[in-house]
C-alpha cells in the first residue's frame, strides 16, 4: 500500500470523486432532485429545458468552486492547528486559517 504522500505525489488522491457522503438523506435528496428535473424535462420545451439545463450547470461550477474553497480553508486550519501543538506559538492557527483564497 502506497503512503499518502506517495498517492498525491502520483495524483492519485481525488477527495471529491471518493467521498459519498453517509448522511441518509443523501440518497433520498438525490432521488427527489431526479424526479424534480424529469418533471421539467417533461414540461418544458426542449428549448427551454436546455435553458434550464444550462443554469443547473452553472450552479454546479460555482458550488464545485465553493467546495474547494472550503476544502483549503479547512486543510489550511487543520494544518495551523497541527504546527500550533507542535510549536506552542498561539493564534498560529486563526492567522494561518485566515488567509484568502488566492485563486478567487
Amino acid at each position: 500500500m502506497k503512503s499518502l504522500l506517495e498517492k498525491l505525489y502520483h495524483g492519485h488522491l481525488h477527495p471529491s470523486e471518493n467521498v459519498i457522503p453517509s448522511d441518509p438523506q443523501y440518497t433520498e435528496l438525490c432521488q427527489q432532485t431526479s424526479e424534480i428535473i424529469e418533471t421539467w424535462k417533461r414540461r418544458l420545451t426542449e428549448e427551454e429545458f436546455q435553458q434550464l439545463e444550462a443554469l443547473l450547470d452553472l450552479n454546479a461550477q460555482t458550488h464545485g468552486m465553493e467546495l474547494s474553497s472550503i476544502f483549503k480553508y479547512g486543510f489550511r486550519l487543520g494544518a495551523g492547528i497541527m504546527v500550533e501543538v507542535l510549536t506552542g506559538e498561539e493564534d498560529l492557527a486563526s492567522r494561518l486559517s485566515s488567509v484568502g483564497d488566492k485563486n478567487q
